[in-house]
């Protein structure tokens, strides 16, 4: 269900979520008359998906109190809506969500209307795609899922696809070491200053500007070899702004399910897990995966061979109840090449194939008609 799109671009959605019938036809006709995309979400579990990027989000009482135990991180255009006199309870769910206003209809429909028609506007640039988000972790400690990251933002710039890589890992010794940016001149997450705490609207042409970038195609922003990582609102900005400006944004997650983390893969339209076919990884990365699976993220796994007890993709799978992506046989002198400073994933390799693999999953996520 969608209203007219706004003009000038792919535009970003205006969600909501609510049971009311009566509600929702108000909502419709609302959006209607600004001239907006409007996406309904059924539960909370699909709003997580869609929190981060949705041009605004439209609430009922009884959806707020779904949405709240999951914490969600705090964003700008957040409103909640009933029909006639709001209920105390309606301001507590409003704190409790982070939410900017609480709206009555019909008295609040002008209110509505000029809202959702700032909102609509909001569209990816003239000729440029819809951006999409993808996030690597390891399943393991030394799973590869660094190398793959770069991998997959190497192989989308050879695409002709502006590359956002950010490194949400503080322990990972920096991401622009793999992706051969760490004597470049540019800001890392320590330098990067973003207003509000860290979160709200960011550039994408100013993060361009301020980071390492090694052909202007690709832009890195890493952590400091020392010091913490990013807060989950500078790294959902971050995100965010390579979305909106219709690019590629490849995210490398810390194993451990930091707040950053779990936000950026509540933003992200698929998170890969990486992992060897060992016994003892498929046990590790039950763990990994179980709050990723529990907040409802689209997953799929990258097996790793060789495996020396014989296991193979089917019974990962099998195991850990999620499906396989791509299973990639070793690739001769990968360590040493890391080591030499050469980007991993350029040449022809079952590297490659993975990270083309992901891609074309990602092209799936955010757009199921390419699976036909």
């Amino acid at each position: 269900m969608a209203t007219t799109a706004a003009r000038g671009g792919t535009a970003r959605r205006v969600v909501v979520v609510t049971d009311d019938e009566e509600l929702l036809d108000d909502v419709v006709r609302l959006a209607a008359a600004a001239e907006v995309e409007l996406e309904r979400v059924p539960d909370a579990a699909g709003l997580r998906r869609r929190w981060h990027a949705a041009a605004l989000v439209l609430l009922d009482e009884d959806a707020a109190r779904s949405v709240a135990p999951w914490r969600p991180g705090r964003r700008d255009g957040v409103v909640l809506l009933c029909r006639g006199e709001p209920p105390g309870s309606l301001w507590e769910r409003a704190v409790a969500v982070g939410a900017e206003h609480v709206v009555s209809l019909p008295d609040g429909e002008d209110w509505l209307v000029r809202t959702l028609a700032e909102a609509g506007p909001v569209a990816t640039p003239a000729g440029a795609g819809p951006g999409r988000v993808v996030a690597v972790v390891g399943g393991r400690g030394g799973a590869g899922a660094s190398v793959l990251a770069v991998a997959v933002a190497c192989h989308a710039r050879s695409r002709d696809t502006r590359v956002l890589l950010v490194d949400c890992d503080p322990l990972g010794g920096g991401l622009d070491l793999v992706a051969g940016a760490e004597e470049l001149e540019g800001l890392r997450w320590s330098g990067l200053a973003l207003g509000g705490g860290g979160g709200g609207r960011v550039s994408v042409e100013s993060l361009h500007e301020a980071l390492p970038s090694p052909d202007g195609m690709l832009t890195v922003l890493a952590c400091d070899r020392a010091g913490s990582g990013p807060e989950p609102d500078a790294a959902v900005a971050v995100v965010e702004a390579g979305r909106r400006a219709g690019e590629v944004v490849v995210c490398d997650l810390p194993r451990q399910p930091t707040d950053a983390a779990l936000a950026v893969a509540d933003a992200a339209d698929l998170l890969v897990v990486v992992l060897p076919a060992e016994v003892r990884a498929v046990a590790a990365t039950a763990r990994v995966v179980e709050p990723y699976v529990e907040r409802g993220v689209p997953l799929r796994l990258v097996v790793r061979g060789p495996a020396p007890g014989g296991l193979d993709a089917e019974d990962v799978a099998h195991a850990l109840g999620l499906e396989v992506l791509v299973s990639v046989p070793p690739e001769p002198g990968i360590a040493a090449s890391l080591d030499r400073g050469k980007l991993p994933g350029v040449r022809r390799g079952p590297l490659q194939d993975a990270a083309a693999a992901v891609l074309d999953a990602l092209d799936v996520a955010t757009d199921p008609g390419r699976a036909a």
